[in-house]
Order: C-alpha cells, then sequence, then structure tokens
C-alpha cells in the first residue's frame, strides 16, 4: 500500500509575451571541466529587467555544453565528468582525430548532454532549485573560447 501524496499548484499567471532581450556571454575556459555561469545568467535576467518569461541558453560549439547541476557539493562535477570519460574514452579507436585524440570524444559528450537550456524565469529570478547551477562543459583538454547565446522572451518590469 502506498502512502496518499499530497499535490498543491500555485495559481495560474497569465501573461503576453512583450519583451525579447539577446546577450553574447564569451567565455575563456581552462580545459576540460565544469564551469559555474548561473551568475552570468541571472545578471542577464537583470539587465533585461525580467519579469515572468523564460532565459534560452545556446552553446554556439560542437564540442562544448550546458548543463543543470548540483552546485553544491564539488565531487558531483568531478563524477559526472569520470562518467563522461567512461562514455566516450580518448583511445576508442575513433575514425575522426583530425584535431587530436580528445575531439571526436568531446562531440560525443556534446550530444550526450545539451546544447541548449530553457529554464522558467519567475518574478525575476530564476526558476533554480535550491542545488541547481548552470554549467558550461568543455569537453576538450586545451582552453577554448566559448559563446553561448542568452535569450529572455516574456515580461519585463
Amino acid at each position: 500500500m502506498t502512502a496518499p501524496r499530497t499535490m498543491t499548484r500555485a495559481p495560474v499567471r497569465a501573461a503576453s509575451v512583450t519583451h525579447v532581450a539577446s546577450s553574447l556571454l564569451t567565455v575563456q575556459t581552462g580545459g576540460a571541466g565544469f564551469l559555474d555561469i548561473t551568475g552570468e545568467a541571472a545578471k542577464f535576467i537583470a539587465e533585461a529587467k525580467a519579469q515572468d518569461g523564460a532565459l534560452t541558453l545556446f552553446v554556439r560549439h560542437t564540442s562544448a555544453s550546458l548543463t543543470i547541476q548540483e552546485n553544491a557539493d564539488p565531487t558531483v562535477l568531478i563524477d559526472l565528468a569520470t562518467v563522461l570519460n567512461r562514455l566516450a574514452p580518448e583511445n576508442a579507436g575513433w575514425a575522426h582525430d583530425t584535431e587530436g585524440p580528445d575531439d571526436m570524444p568531446a562531440h560525443v559528450k556534446a550530444m550526450l548532454t545539451a546544447t541548449s537550456l530553457q529554464i522558467p524565469v519567475l518574478q525575476g529570478r530564476l526558476a533554480l532549485g535550491t542545488w541547481q547551477g548552470i554549467y558550461l562543459i568543455e569537453h576538450r583538454r586545451r582552453p577554448h573560447r566559448r559563446e553561448i547565446v542568452l535569450q529572455f522572451l516574456g515580461t519585463t518590469r
């Protein structure tokens, strides 16, 4: 027998989309790893005077990606990197190796994660959970200059 479940939902807030704001975030990576870009996304939302709507983030590369993950315990990111490296190791005999042995695994890792994210914006704030952060994942060993398009659609204050 299962315990009864309780569900509640806030009242519906409806608004017409009246505002589109866009920006390009350029990030210089230091090589493979996770870079927390939550603060930059929040700054963009504040500068756009966003109220209610959605933030879309899109990384303009095929060997880097985006994710929403835990931002409290850094060992989560270490374990995630370990999993990605096991799923797409450098020594798997890839045919595509023109840019080095880490290039094809980087493409696979980007395919397994995401190149875009959409996050609700409610009352001027990103509707992320308490322990959620937005990360750019650099899949290449050497540093790269990465571009992320930020776009808000919604109402402003």
